[in-house]
């Protein structure tokens, strides 16, 4: 007789198939876990249904917040239901079209989510993204143009308005974004994101470029509710704006290009 075990049972065999239930576990717990964002399902015919599929919805799981809130995941708060959009074809799959204007309704590119309506707050619980005027202990480098009171300019050489204040990041120690009064409506003034402007000096005189929307459409651009504070879905709703203009704004832009 063997007392090997090796003589009784194949190791490699036994192995592999280890190998496998460990497999076909992490796959089935991966699956699950990545139903955690946009599930369930909602299907297309009439809107009311919903699906989850196999492997089953995982259960919920909930976070302690350093400000003593809780936050439970998934979370559908952000989500929009009322976005103004209808299926360009009857059949299910087909793209949706806007059925307004879709840079004011926020649908396609210049969609958002509809997140909590406070700021942003640093390490110290303070809001992150403040002008300049409120944190005066900031301050543009000398060697940088400085963007106050330089005109700001759309797509199609229109001036939109001129730079009142910067917004900078306290925790990032960058600009954020440009505040701008729109030509025209002297108490109307909106934020610009700085990744979607361009600073250009001539002659010793700068203007901002903002290629994303025209100059008229600066009048239309969100505004916020506290004007030295910026919230989360203040930020969104901005940054769909200018970033939704880059096609919507112009009607050759959403033609194909050849």
């Amino acid at each position: 007789m063997h007392s090997d075990l090796t003589g009784y049972v194949d190791v490699a065999q036994v192995t592999l198939y280890a190998f496998w239930i460990f497999f076909g576990c992490l796959i089935f717990y991966l699956r699950r876990e990545d139903k955690r964002e946009g599930y369930p399902l909602q299907y297309e015919d009439d809107g009311r249904r919903s699906g989850v599929g196999f492997p089953s919805f995982p259960g919920l799981k909930k976070y302690l917040l350093r400000n003593g809130h809780t936050a439970t995941v998934p979370s559908w708060k952000n989500d929009r239901r009322d976005a103004p959009v209808t299926p360009m074809a009857p059949w299910p799959g087909s793209p949706y079209v806007p059925t307004g204007n879709p840079m004011l309704d926020g649908v396609g590119p210049a969609s958002y989510a509809d997140r909590e309506d406070v700021p942003e707050l640093s390490m110290d619980n303070v809001p992150a993204i403040v002008p300049l005027r409120v944190e005066p202990t900031i301050v543009v480098e000398q060697r940088d143009p400085d963007p106050r009171g330089m005109p700001v300019i759309g797509a199609d050489g229109e001036i939109g308005g001129i730079v009142r204040d910067v917004w900078v990041d306290r925790a990032e120690m960058l600009i954020r974004y440009l505040e701008v009064e729109v030509t025209g409506a002297a108490d109307r003034n909106v934020l610009v994101p700085m990744t979607m402007a361009r600073i250009k000096m001539r002659w010793g005189e700068g203007s901002v470029l903002v290629q994303s929307i025209l100059g008229r459409q600066f009048a239309d651009a969100p505004v916020l509710a506290n004007p030295d504070q910026v919230t989360k879905r203040e930020e969104d709703r901005i940054v769909g704006y200018f970033g939704g203009g880059n096609l919507y704004a112009i009607a050759a832009r959403q033609e194909p290009l050849l």
